[in-house]
């Protein structure tokens, strides 16, 4: 069994092999041929959650086991810790263990890029990221890698926030435009972007009502029932596209808070292979993960392994 540490993991998943893995994934998913029940949780205190999220495909199974102490900073301690365990479905033959936090960044951000790929009639040259933790550093990634993205606004709780988040940005891309927004400017001033993003746990509302018809606007981070990244207003005007329907039944709080009309919102795998028709507006694109992208995740990873 191969064990691979974060950097290891990190060079396994190449974005140019991961979304149309995770494409494939969404496939197999909706056809039944990827057996993923929602994700269990289990709670160890107040402020810590252990999640395990199994995947089962013909050829490979996973299970991502995940621990999140949200008070670990006093210990020195990341939040969120563990590991993603492959094996061979025939045989239950462990193949890896892959580092979980890392692979459900890259995945997570994997995921992004193929709603952008899909539902964007442009390739994306400008974006506005909200938030900057480790989501936001691995869309930020991923988007110059994908994408080729080169001009960036980055929006956080503080200004000092977004200043650092921009300069560390700038420092492992020098070729690109990385500039602050203060809070007041995210919904007084807002720049015209290609994308704006946001990947954050805010309580309520982060994405401004008044973005562009031609923006496209995508949630990662509200996952618990009183999160909320998505304006209501913003959500009742526009189509509703997410990674996984069923998930987004239980954990896309924003549509939940909203109270949006589900026979209205359609899941990503369903238009994969449509050509999306241009439209005045662009819908939002809503993401809450699943196991079974970490599945892909791992696809890519042991392809990776092999050729190495």
């Amino acid at each position: 069994m191969k064990i691979l540490d974060p950097m290891h993991t990190a060079q396994a998943l190449p974005y140019s092999r991961l979304v149309p893995a995770i494409a494939q994934a969404m496939r197999e998913l909706a056809n039944r041929q990827i057996l993923a029940p929602e994700r269990q949780v289990v709670p160890i205190d107040a402020a810590s959650v252990l999640l395990s999220m199994p995947a089962l495909g013909s050829d490979i199974g996973v299970t991502k086991l995940i621990t999140v102490h949200a008070n670990n900073a006093q210990h020195g301690l990341p939040a969120i810790q563990g590991e993603v365990i492959v094996f061979e479905t025939a045989t239950g033959r462990r193949l890896a263990l892959l580092d979980g936090p890392t692979v459900t960044a890259r995945r997570t951000a994997a995921v992004t890029l193929l709603g952008i790929q899909t539902l964007l009639p442009r390739a994306p040259a400008s974006a506005l990221l909200i938030g900057s933790g480790t989501q936001a550093v691995a869309h930020a990634d991923a988007l110059v890698d994908y994408f080729g993205i080169s001009e960036f606004w980055i929006a956080a709780t503080t200004q000092s926030k977004a200043e650092a988040f921009c300069a560390a940005l700038r420092q492992r891309h020098p070729h690109i435009t990385a500039l602050p927004l203060n809070p007041e400017q995210l919904h007084a001033e807002l720049p015209i972007t290609d994308l704006v993003i946001a990947l954050t746990t805010s309580r309520t509302p982060v994405i401004p009502v008044g973005i562009a018809a031609t923006t496209l606007a995508i949630g990662v981070g509200a996952f618990k029932p009183d999160m909320a990244e998505f304006p209501p207003q913003l959500l009742h005007g526009r189509q509703i596209i997410v990674d996984d329907l069923d998930g987004a039944h239980h954990e896309a709080a924003d549509l939940l808070q909203a109270k949006v009309d589900w026979s209205q919102v359609t899941a990503l795998s369903s238009i994969l292979d449509r050509t999306v028709q241009p439209s005045a507006q662009m819908p939002v694109f809503k993401t809450v993960g699943q196991a079974a992208w970490d599945l892909a995740a791992a696809r890519v990873a042991l392809a990776s392994l092999s050729l190495a």
